[in-house]
């Protein structure tokens, strides 16, 4: 019997705000909520923002999921670029003699002037480059809340966005969880944890491997933290290193946008094979650079400002809804970037009940397929035909028939362009007819938080996780209909919040799709069917001291909470703080103990394979 991974927490940061308390998803539904999730809601984003107290609530708003690009990430009113020039043969400069090149470039003469200087002849004609600026054709992007940075709550030291994104996202989860985590480590070995956190581009912006391609060229230095904290995988490294102290197995699985169901993938197999008991699984995107929307809107992928006027009727001079840019499965032209962090904490079934942890889902299996052979790397393929009939069927395994039919629904990839609409719509359509599910409920969140490549799938699950506390599924809201090349005979594409009990929300698809052909698509079960299973695999009495240990739990939680909101409580970032080396351990030919951990690493392994 395997053991289920259980979701015991979840923080982050994204377009709506903190992961956690979910005040992420509760910012979807603002206007489905009562009066008082509201109101906090509201006002942790006036903290997050570092706003006055008397700011109003539009305001407050404002500045959250997708919008118009802000100038504190760059201005894509003058984007800095250079322009190629020809000097012709006999052009004069005259430059300080600290900056001459060395060597000079073929066909310069120089002369010394007064005052340091050099005059410059070019007796060639010679291309050159000048500084200039450029007006971006993409303009909307899910930016976290205006006034956010996550690189001064702690002392970050020049890392990347996403690095710093990570810090805060996996300091979130863990505070959240309301969990004792020295107490915790009484109970595990090293080998128990493992840590799956990456970033599908990598650290891109100047502090990453951007200014590490980009310096020479535009005269400066490489520095040297560049290079390292560059890495995709660095997001694991840090978490590893500056948060929790993790010895354990560590590493991120790469899928392009399905990256976080990947990782999620490789925590649940470790889980439920009972290699490791806790499994920390996140991704941290952050994109919204000049260089990586040029990238994609090349491809023709994004959507412009030009393509939304044309999709509204607006004349040039009209300023598009630059809220409404993505629109999934309805008349759309492309996605919309977004940055987030997303993390969930899985335990087993069994470590999650004895240390009274939240039970806010489970995750029943990931299934994964490439497409096969293809046209262009870019388009769809057959691959997510297979993981999403696989996710159903998983479904109906655990669940029955009836719960698949009647009480289950869709996070869609949902990027907001024509050629996912078609493909996805039909992928969708096509499983629910042949399972037997009518008006079968789908949402496509990226039409509030935009598509953040690798940590999509976790802007998903987040939007799920906040659906079966509230019973409210997000609508698509940027859309005043489907588009007529949609599939949805048997689906319904929600452009409206859909109010659903908790018992009318067994399972849910979590579906992902990925340049190159990486589909992936996740079944969860809500927190009510995981009580359940418990409840039918370890009897009353474990779940009845699970319930007393858990009030301690959400004690905790709830002094987590007010810290968030009175500013007392910072990312963890324990830097050179219990820093670990061989002399610290204590060997023995059939254990090693570790200071900190309960329980030591186990060396009596048994061969894994035959005798011979």
């Amino acid at each position: 019997m395997s053991r289920l991974p259980v979701i015991v927490a979840q923080g982050g940061i994204s377009p709506a705000g903190r992961t956690s308390g979910f005040h992420g998803y509760r910012r979807l539904v603002l206007e489905s909520l009562e009066g008082n999730a509201q109101k906090e809601t509201i006002e942790a984003l006036r903290v997050l923002r570092n706003l006055p107290e008397d700011t109003s609530r539009e305001a407050i708003l404002s500045g959250t999921l997708v919008r118009r690009l802000e100038k504190n990430l760059f201005n894509s009113d003058a984007i800095d670029i250079h322009q190629a020039i020809k000097a012709e043969e006999g052009t004069e400069i005259v430059l300080s003699a600290r900056r001459l090149p060395d060597p000079l470039p073929e066909g310069w003469q120089v002369e010394p002037l007064n005052g340091g200087r050099i005059k410059v002849r070019i007796s060639n004609a010679q291309p050159m480059l000048v500084p200039c600026t450029r007006k971006s054709s993409v303009n909307a992007a899910g930016q976290l809340p205006s006034g956010f940075s996550p690189e001064k709550l702690y002392q970050s030291r020049n890392h990347p966005r996403s690095l710093a994104m990570t810090v805060y996202g996996a300091s979130d989860a863990i505070g959240s969880s309301g969990i004792d985590w020295q107490g915790l480590k009484q109970k595990l070995s090293p080998d128990d944890i493992a840590v799956y956190s990456g970033s599908a581009m990598g650290q891109m912006d100047y502090n990453g491997y951007g200014g590490m391609l980009q310096a020479r060229l535009m005269g400066k230095r490489v520095t040297s933290k560049q290079c390292p904290l560059g890495f995709a995988e660095m997001s694991a490294d840090f978490i590893n290193a500056y948060i929790l102290g993790s010895l354990g197995n560590t590493g991120t699985s790469m899928g392009a946008c399905a990256t976080m169901l990947y990782n999620l993938e490789q925590g649940l197999q470790e889980i439920r094979s009972g290699r490791r008991r806790l499994v920390i699984v996140g991704n941290s995107e952050a994109p919204i650079l000049p260089e990586i929307l040029e990238g994609y809107s090349t491809m023709g992928a994004l959507t412009t400002d030009a393509a939304m006027r044309q999709l509204d009727g607006l004349s040039d001079s009209e300023n598009p809804d630059w809220g409404r840019s993505c629109r999934p499965f309805g008349n759309n032209a492309g996605f919309t970037i977004a940055e987030s962090s997303q993390f969930l904490v899985l335990m087993d079934d069994e470590l999650a009940l004895d240390i009274g942890a939240d039970i806010l889902g489970a995750v029943a299996d990931v299934f994964i397929n490439a497409d096969g052979f293809k046209k262009s790397i870019s388009a769809p393929g057959a691959g997510n035909h297979l993981t999403v009939a696989r996710a159903a069927a998983m479904g109906r395994a655990i669940a029955g028939e009836d719960a698949l039919r009647h009480r289950s629904f869709v996070q869609a990839h949902g990027t907001g362009t024509p050629q996912n609409r078609v493909t996805e719509s039909q992928i969708l359509n096509d499983t629910a007819k042949v399972f037997g599910i009518k008006n079968w409920p789908v949402a496509a969140v990226k039409s509030y938080l935009g598509h953040s490549i690798g940590a999509a799938g976790g802007d998903q699950i987040m939007a799920t996780l906040g659906a079966w506390k509230y019973g409210v599924i997000p609508g698509i809201q940027t859309i005043t209909g489907l588009a007529d090349d949609v599939c949805s005979e048997y689906l319904n594409i929600l452009q409206q919040h859909r109010e659903m009990a908790p018992s009318e929300m067994d399972l849910a698809l979590i579906n992902a799709k990925g340049f190159g052909g990486n589909n992936a698509t996740a079944l969860l079960l809500s927190p009510t069917l995981t009580r359940k299973m418990l409840l039918s695999r370890h009897g009353d009495q474990a779940m009845s001291s699970w319930q007393k240990r858990n009030e301690s739990v959400g004690a905790q939680q709830e002094e987590y909470e007010r810290g968030c909101l009175d500013r007392s409580v910072n990312p963890i970032y324990q830097f050179g703080e219990g820093v670990l080396d061989g002399t610290s351990l204590s060997f023995s030919d059939d254990k090693i103990e570790v200071p900190g951990f309960g329980k030591a690493v186990n060396l009596k392994l048994e061969n894994p394979y035959w005798s011979f």
